[in-house]
């Protein structure tokens, strides 16, 4: 990819950003944060799920 194509990939993705309505940006934001794992998760991946797993049949 050239850089001429990547500078207008950019300034039309700005442009589309800055043309939406602030609440609709709000809102967008806000569902991004909701989606996003748990911090344990971001941090050290599957360990503490696998972990989490293994206590909960050990105490069955």
């Amino acid at each position: 990819m050239a850089v001429n194509d990547y500078v207008k990939f950019v300034t039309q993705q700005l442009v589309a950003y800055m043309d939406m309505p602030k609440e609709e940006r709000r809102k967008r934001r806000q569902s991004r944060k909701q989606e996003r794992p748990p911090l344990s998760y971001h941090l050290f991946g599957m360990v503490p799920f696998s972990l989490r797993l293994l206590f909960r049949r050990r105490a069955r």
